[in-house]
């Protein structure tokens, strides 16, 4: 009688936040990927990759050639951005080596789109540093309106200051197709009802209302006047993978490319991919873009595994649409309330729910199994569970930090 045959082992190590990882043994056969973001640097290595980004742009002139001695320089922080305050650190250093008197540097950093919170990054760079604050209306200035006559308003101390430089992360979001809302000056640097309006088009018109909002970004970057903008292209964990400094649109452009390492190539989809956050404990948010990405290397009817420390509970919308009540109706019913959080909630629902399909998702979280059973997903008691999918699946795929990535079957 023939023995069965044996199949070598890859076994592949996870981090999710736990203090243990997951150790996934997948056959050979079976692994149709394990992808991985760029390895990045930290500290004094992360300021000197900005320092080499600073001077030499994609376009335009160097940093130092976009300030003269007496300028109140202004650099805007948008959302989170690893190793801030060494790339701070970086920049401040080149506009005092052009003659800009330390005192006359402004750090203003905006919290993330996404509400939460932010950590004030610079005090250690030696620049002054102030918070913006989205909730109050006299911190921003009228710039214009945009092609729909929508007012345009962005922080004052950016409008006041003689030359902005603009700081944001590049990265990708699956969940609306590519790009991210991240990193821009605007929303992130508008008024509250200009976010709020945001998430409103969101939910009602979807992926639609994304051109949209580059128009307005495009039009408040133009009225502001910024010519010196620093795109950050992350790495694994709190890293800085590369740096890309210039005009806006050439900063983007050579920061997409540099963002290649973000777009793993499968060469199939798989019937089950497991990804981990690259924040464990991320709302749905993190939850939604780590989907959107496991979704598209993930064969229609297959599952979807996410391994995480997720123990924030989604709303009402998001939990009646699991129940079956349709999308089209819930995001409508939670607009007419007024209700941001309602309305937030209904927003990344509709993106959920198109991202997901008929796939199936289980969850290993802080959740409690009543809570993930009552929204119709799978429940993983125990990494074990995690680990035995992995090993008896036919096809796998594994994405660390599935948040970050926009992966591709090739």
């Amino acid at each position: 009688m023939d023995e069965k045959k044996v199949l070598p082992l890859k076994c592949i190590r996870l981090d999710y936040g736990a203090d243990d990882p997951l150790l996934l043994e997948v056959d050979d056969d079976a692994l149709a990927a394990d992808c991985r973001g760029p390895e990045g640097v930290v500290g004094e290595a992360a300021a000197e990759l900005v320092a080499g980004a600073l001077t030499a742009p994609a376009a335009g002139p160097p940093l130092e050639s976009h300030v003269v001695p007496g300028d109140r320089v202004a650099i805007g922080l948008s959302g989170d951005v690893p190793q801030a305050a060494a790339i701070i650190k970086a920049i401040s250093q080149r506009l005092v080596a052009a003659g800009i008197e330390p005192a006359d540097i402004a750090l203003l950093q905006a919290p993330p789109l996404d509400g939460t919170a932010s950590p004030l990054e610079g005090a250690s760079a030696g620049v002054v540093a102030t918070e913006f604050d989205p909730t109050v209306e006299p911190q921003t200035s009228y710039m214009a309106a945009d092609e729909a006559g929508r007012a345009i308003h962005l922080a004052r101390g950016l409008v006041d200051a003689d030359v902005v430089v603009s700081i944001g992360q590049w990265g990708w979001d699956a969940a609306c197709g590519g790009g991210s809302f991240e990193g821009e000056l605007w929303p992130t640097f508008s008024r509250r009802t200009c976010r709020q309006e945001l998430v409103r088009s969101l939910a009602t018109r979807g992926r639609r209302a994304v051109d949209a909002w580059k128009v307005s970004n495009q039009e408040a970057t133009w009225q502001l006047g910024v010519c010196a903008n620093l795109r950050i292209v992350g790495g694994r964990g709190d890293t800085v993978a590369a740096a890309a400094f210039g005009l806006p649109d050439a900063a983007a452009r050579r920061a997409r490319k540099f963002a290649a390492g973000w777009r793993p190539e499968v060469r199939r989809t798989a019937l089950l991919t497991i990804a981990s956050l690259s924040n464990p404990r991320g709302g749905l948010a993190t939850l939604l873009r780590s989907v959107a990405a496991a979704a598209r290397v993930t064969h229609p009817g297959g599952t979807i595994c996410v391994a995480s420390r997720l123990a924030e509970r989604p709303g009402v919308i998001f939990s009646r649409w699991r129940e079956g009540a349709p999308i089209d109706g819930l995001v409508r019913e939670a607009v007419r309330t007024g209700d941001q959080s309602l309305i937030s909630d209904a927003f990344q629902t509709r993106f959920f729910a198109r991202a997901l399909g008929d796939r199936r998702l289980v969850l290993l979280s802080d959740l409690d199994e009543a809570t993930v059973e009552e929204l119709e997903l799978g429940f993983a008691a125990t990494p074990e569970v995690v680990e035995r999918l992995a090993h008896r699946a036919e096809s796998v795929v594994v994405l660390h930090e599935a948040d970050r990535m926009l992966p591709r079957v090739v």
